[in-house]
């Protein structure tokens, strides 16, 4: 569905903060990804403490970015070039991420 357009109309701020809540909340497929690049990359014998502070970072990590990427998105410039990008953008996306996968199945 990357050809399709997508509405420029906009909602008022509760109401989108609460969809694009929800949608992170209820979508386990950020979760998974996340946790599978995690296990993949981090040894298993880490501790408790280990593990806590790379969620911790992780999840800092994510907030920065994605809110640094809403305010961005705020700026009619920004957002139109990414309405422009948009289906290159979503292609390098899955390629990159079937490129991760299929390394991550081939791999021991």
């Amino acid at each position: 569905s990357a050809r399709n357009p997508i509405s420029k109309g906009a909602k008022p701020a509760k109401r989108a903060f609460r969809d694009g809540f929800l949608i992170n909340v209820l979508n386990p497929k950020s979760v998974l990804f996340a946790a599978a690049v995690l296990v993949v990359i981090f040894p298993p014998q880490m501790t408790l403490v280990e593990t806590a502070i790379v969620v911790l970072n992780h999840l800092l990590i994510e907030v920065l970015f994605y809110t640094a990427f809403a305010f961005c998105m705020t700026t009619k410039t920004v957002r139109n070039a990414y309405f422009r990008a948009k289906v290159v953008f979503d292609r390098v996306a899955a390629v990159f991420l079937g490129a991760l996968g299929v390394r991550l199945l081939l791999s021991e």
